[in-house]
C-alpha cells in the first residue's frame, strides 16, 4: 500500500509539472538586425555636425552650350580692286596690322587711264564753255548779241559741267580719292596706277593676290579683321531657347585658356529655328583686346536663366551611394537616416530638389561625409 501511494503521488506531480510548462508563455523575440541606413551617434559626435532645415531658395537654371569663337562680322572688311589691272606691288603681308587708308597693293590699270583722259577732256570742255559764257555776257551787255544766244551758251556750259561731274564720279568709283583727282586736274597728266587701301584698322587675315596677277573688281583680295572683339556662337536646343534673352550677360569657358571664364553680352538670338538641327543660333560679344581668343577656338557658352523658387540643399549635404544621391535626414536627436533624393544641376553651391524631400525637414548640411563613414563602420561591426 505504501508503494502504491508513493507511485500515485509521483504521477500527480509529473502531471502538474507538464501542465505548468504548457501554460507558461514564451517571451516575445526581439529582432537582432538593425536598419543599415540609420546612423546613431553620440552627443560628442553630434557637435561635429551642422543641421539645416530644407527651405526654398532662388535657383538659376544654367544652360551650358557647346560654342566656337568666330570673327565679328561687323568688324570685318573684305577689300578688293576697284579697277581691272595688273598687280605691280604688294605692300601688306598676312598677320600685319594695318590702319585705315594704309596702302595694301598697287595696280597698273589702262581702264583708269581712259577714265582720267575722259575726265580731263570734260574738264577742258567745261572751262572752255565757262569762258564762252563770260564773253557772251559782255557782248549781251554791249547789245551785240541777243538773249537767246546767251542762253544757248549757258546751256552748253551746264551740259559740259554735268559731263565733267560724271567723269569725276567715275574716277571716284574706280577708287581715286578727291585729293588724287584734284592732282590729275591740276597737273593735267594721267596717273594709271590704282591703290588698294585698308578701309579699317585690324589684322590682315587673308590675302588672295600675287605680283603680276590680273585682277578685276568684285572679288576680295584682302580680308582685314578687327580682333578687339569676337563672337562666341552657339546652337541652343529649341526647348531651351525661351530661357535665353538678348542683352543679358553670359559667360564663356575656353578650354585652350585653361578653362578661363570670360564675361560677355548676348547680342543675337535667332528669330527662327533651324529645321534640320532644331536649334536656335545664339551670339555673344566678347572683348579680346589681349588677342588671346582666336577664331575657331572651341568653347562653352554658360547662360543663366531667370530665377525660380525651388527647394534646395547645400552641395556639401549630398552623399553619393550606389550611383544615387542621398542626404541624412534627422529622425531623432542623435539618429539620422540615409535618404535617397533626386536633385538637379548644382548652382552657386546648392542643388534643387526634384523629389525625395519636403519643406522644413532637417538634414545634415556639414559633416555628412564623416557621418556616412560612421554609419558604414557600425554596419561592418554588426
Amino acid at each position: 500500500m505504501r508503494c502504491r501511494a508513493l507511485l500515485f503521488l509521483m504521477i500527480i506531480l509529473a502531471i502538474g509539472l507538464l501542465t505548468a510548462c504548457k501554460d507558461k508563455k514564451a517571451p516575445p523575440s526581439t529582432p537582432s538586425s538593425t536598419d543599415p541606413t540609420i546612423a546613431a551617434v553620440s552627443v560628442e559626435f553630434l557637435q561635429r555636425l551642422k543641421i539645416t532645415t530644407v527651405e526654398e531658395g532662388d535657383y538659376f537654371e544654367t544652360l551650358r552650350l557647346p560654342a566656337r569663337v568666330e570673327l565679328d562680322e561687323q568688324r570685318l572688311a573684305r577689300i578688293g580692286a576697284t579697277v581691272t589691272g595688273r598687280v605691280t606691288q604688294i605692300h601688306a603681308t598676312l598677320g600685319q596690322r594695318v590702319e585705315p587708308g594704309q596702302l595694301l597693293a598697287t595696280i597698273h590699270s589702262a581702264e583708269l587711264s581712259v577714265a582720267q583722259l575722259a575726265f580731263l577732256k570734260a574738264l577742258s570742255q567745261s572751262e572752255l564753255q565757262g569762258r564762252a559764257v563770260d564773253r557772251a555776257k559782255l557782248l549781251f551787255a554791249a547789245d551785240v548779241i541777243g538773249a537767246a544766244e546767251l542762253q544757248k551758251r549757258e546751256s552748253e556750259l551746264a551740259q559740259a559741267q554735268a559731263e565733267m561731274q560724271a567723269a569725276y564720279g567715275q574716277l571716284s568709283v574706280l577708287g581715286m580719292t578727291d585729293k588724287e583727282i584734284q592732282k590729275v586736274a591740276s597737273t593735267r597728266s594721267v596717273h594709271s596706277f590704282s591703290s588698294i587701301l585698308a578701309t579699317q584698322r585690324g589684322v590682315v587675315i587673308e590675302r588672295k593676290i600675287t605680283p603680276g596677277q590680273v585682277v578685276q573688281p568684285g572679288g576680295p583680295l584682302f580680308t582685314v579683321a578687327d580682333l578687339s572683339h569676337v563672337w562666341l556662337v552657339a546652337e541652343a536646343p529649341e526647348q531651351q531657347a525661351a530661357l535665353i534673352k538678348k542683352g543679358e550677360m553670359a559667360q564663356a569657358e575656353i578650354p585652350a585658356l585653361q578653362g578661363k571664364r570670360i564675361v560677355g553680352r548676348l547680342i543675337y538670338v535667332a528669330d527662327t529655328v533651324n529645321p534640320e538641327r532644331r536649334t536656335v543660333t545664339v551670339r555673344m560679344d566678347i572683348e579680346n583686346f589681349s588677342g588671346q581668343l582666336k577664331p575657331e577656338m572651341l568653347a562653352s557658352m554658360v547662360i543663366q536663366g531667370a530665377p525660380q523658387r525651388r527647394l534646395q540643399v547645400p552641395a556639401a549635404a549630398v552623399i553619393r551611394e550606389n550611383n544615387k544621391d542621398h542626404v541624412f535626414l534627422r529622425r531623432q536627436e542623435t539618429r539620422f537616416q540615409l535618404h535617397p533624393v533626386i536633385l538637379g544641376p548644382e548652382n552657386n553651391g546648392y542643388l534643387p530638389v526634384q523629389s525625395g524631400l519636403k519643406g522644413r525637414e532637417q538634414i545634415v548640411s556639414e559633416g555628412a561625409f564623416h557621418l556616412n563613414n560612421e554609419r558604414k563602420r557600425k554596419e561592418l561591426e554588426g
